[in-house]
């Protein structure tokens, strides 16, 4: 998944983060209010985790807005306030789950798991497939021909979104800004060793390969059958 993380507690930002980031989500992260809800607004996340409490604009001014303007990403609502009263004006002003603090990590991400999976919940989204190669987004498992294949959470991350971008160049700019989170040095060689290495998973054994450099420009997963 793609989440957005409104946080602007330092610790509680950063521990968010790291733990989504493990799970092998990819994670953006706004300090503020105002700058939550530019990036929200974009509609590019699956879910979005929002802290009640935010300087410049709380949550739930930034929830209520976005719904105003038809952005329907699920909302999970932080928040120290947890009294029945609070949750249930977090869930009228348009949040789709309520999370008091302190909690486990674990429910977190099961939680914003299932809002992904009530938002996306067709085969069609979760399930993604070129040629005999299968990647399932729920399960996080990878198969090809019925074969089982074992990857890395980074390695998920990266073909799930060339499998999304099948049959279109990728470039090395955007798996840098879509699967690591962050700006590498543009020489950095660490896209092509993930690369390399997932080919070898992918394409080593069977007859027709289906990850191939695009040179000059980037890589492109495609099924090259007839």
């Amino acid at each position: 998944m793609k989440i957005l993380v409104i946080e602007d507690d330092r610790d509680a930002a950063n521990y968010l983060l790291k733990g989504l980031r493990e799970a092998g989500h990819a994670v953006d992260h706004a300090s503020d209010g105002e700058e939550g809800l530019h990036l929200a607004r974009q509609g590019i996340h699956d879910v979005l985790v929002i802290d009640r409490m935010l300087p410049k604009r709380d949550g739930l001014s930034v929830i209520t807005e976005l719904r105003k303007q038809d952005v329907d990403t699920p909302v999970l609502i932080l928040s120290a306030l947890g009294e029945v009263d609070d949750r249930v004006k977090g869930l009228r002003a348009g949040g789709d789950d309520y999370l008091a603090k302190p909690y486990a990590f674990n429910e977190l991400l099961a939680r914003t798991e299932a809002l992904a999976r009530r938002r996306s919940p067709s085969e069609g989204e979760m399930v993604l497939r070129v040629g005999d190669l299968v990647l399932d987004r729920l399960a996080h498992a990878v198969t090809r021909g019925g074969q089982s294949i074992p990857v890395q959470p980074r390695e998920f991350r990266l073909l799930e979104y060339l499998m999304k971008h099948a049959g279109q160049v990728v470039t090395r700019t955007m798996l840098l800004e879509n699967v690591w989170d962050y700006h590498f040095d543009p020489q950095t060689n660490v896209i092509d060793v993930h690369v390399s290495r997932l080919r070898a998973k992918i394409d080593k054994g069977f007859e027709r390969p289906l990850l191939h450099t695009v040179r000059g420009a980037g890589y492109m997963i495609r099924d090259g059958a007839g």
